[in-house]
């Protein structure tokens, strides 16, 4: 296992800005290609791992999957970005971003999510609002029937 305090190299906080990350602190820790942990994670700041990680994920600002890293986790964030291979639910409050190497197995749940072609997810996408309390607009040229025709738009 290996975690690092990155909170000097700007080098390394410039990636994870660009991989999704836009964490105000930078990156916090980094759990390397090669290394394994099995756990509880739980963080405030901008987290990259690019080994293996067994567990639960929850962090207040941004996780960072890297292109190596292989994730069996619960994982609870506000952004998360994933370039590597998950396996379990994901659930962030403000965005979800799948680049194209990502390899999801499990369901999505986010307000926002970002699919790069290539990405791959074998599981739901469930879109929540941000807000509660913002009406989601309606379906132009069309309605979402809740009758008898559940589940079809109608035009």
């Amino acid at each position: 296992m290996a975690i690092f305090d990155r909170n000097d190299d700007a080098q390394t906080s410039r990636a994870a800005t660009q991989s999704g990350g836009g964490g105000a602190g930078g990156l916090t820790a980094f759990i390397d290609q090669g290394s394994e942990f099995e756990g509880k994670l739980s963080f405030r700041d901008t987290v990259r791992i690019d080994g293996r990680f067994h567990g639960e994920i929850s962090s207040e600002n941004t996780l960072i999957v890297g292109e190596s890293g292989e994730i069996q986790a619960t994982i609870r964030s506000n952004t998360i970005a994933i370039s590597g291979q998950v396996t379990g639910e994901i659930r962030a409050g403000r965005k979800v971003v799948l680049h194209k190497t990502a390899r999801i197995e499990g369901n999505i749940e986010t307000p926002s999510i970002v699919v790069e072609e290539g990405a791959l997810v074998n599981g739901q996408i469930k879109m929540t609002s941000a807000d509660k309390g913002v009406t989601p607009p309606k379906p132009v040229g069309g309605s979402l029937d809740a009758g008898a025709d559940k589940g079809k738009l109608k035009f």
